[in-house]
């Protein structure tokens, strides 16, 4: 597996990674018994934790990224058509 492919399917796992972890701690102002600023959607997240749901992903994406990797160099999964 070249490094375009290990870099195209780590982008992809670190995509779909993301949007399963986003939802994850999120509360609403009323939830949360913040006060909503005028304008501010009744779903808008009190604290979204970005930061942290950015590094939960990089390390859950990489964990899966060897998974894949490793069933590639086993022979388990081909990435080369026939």
């Amino acid at each position: 597996m070249g490094w375009g492919s290990i870099l195209a399917i780590y982008l992809l796992i670190w995509t779909v990674t993301l949007f399963t972890v986003l939802p994850f701690g999120v509360r609403t102002s009323e939830e949360a018994g913040e006060d909503k600023v005028k304008g501010q959607a009744d779903s808008a997240p009190a604290r979204p934790m970005l930061a942290k749901k950015l590094l939960w992903t990089t390390l859950i994406s990489a964990v899966l990224m060897a998974g894949v990797w490793w069933l590639g160099e086993a022979g388990y999964l081909d990435f080369m058509p026939n």
